[in-house]
């Protein structure tokens, strides 16, 4: 009897094993949570070129005086070329030219769009916009999706959908005609 307790006191008192199985049982832990931060740190980074190419999107159309077909076709390219090298999946862009022409009047002048549908409805437009006192006012809005695929799907599956929009002014005109849309302003 009295070497088993001999041999259990050795047994109690030996560390040689604990951190191999403390590192054996927080492995799994600790490999999730790096897997989601990489996850998360390329979803927020996605997020930013979205924002990005949508800034894009806008302040190259609102340089145009004049936009033909190609013109357009290339402008909506260059979202893509923003959102390198996030291109598993071809991001909804969509440019419109919104006329104000009072208070609570708005049409869709102008819209194309790439990989989505080209804008019919005017969307909701920020309340200082309503107040000015010349009217027409021509707006350029840009929009932005793009569906995120995580690498190890820690965020559920089909990913996360990203979506930006902006409201800028032609810069050197009233207004930007697009050729197959609009003759005029």
């Amino acid at each position: 009897m009295r070497s088993f307790v001999k041999y259990c006191r050795y047994f109690s008192g030996a560390t040689s094993g604990v951190a191999a199985i403390e590192f054996a049982a927080i492995l799994p832990v600790m490999s999730v949570i790096f897997l989601a931060s990489f996850d998360g740190g390329r979803a927020i980074a996605a997020y930013m070129k979205v924002r990005s190419a949508t800034y894009a999107l806008a302040s190259i159309t609102n340089q145009y005086a004049t936009i033909a077909s190609t013109d357009m076709t290339a402008i909506l390219g260059a979202t893509s070329v923003v959102m390198a090298p996030y291109n598993s999946s071809t991001p909804v862009v969509t440019v419109s030219q919104i006329k104000i022409t009072s208070s609570s009047a708005a049409t869709v002048e102008w819209s194309a769009s790439q990989g989505g549908t080209a804008r019919t409805v005017v969307p909701s437009l920020p309340s200082a916009l309503k107040t000015s006192s010349t009217y027409p006012i021509y707006l350029i809005f840009a929009e932005v999706s793009y569906t995120y695929t995580p690498l190890f799907g820690f965020f559920g599956s089909g990913g996360l959908a990203f979506s930006d929009n902006l409201y800028v002014t032609p810069r050197s005109v009233s207004c930007v005609v697009y050729t197959p849309k609009s003759a005029t302003c």
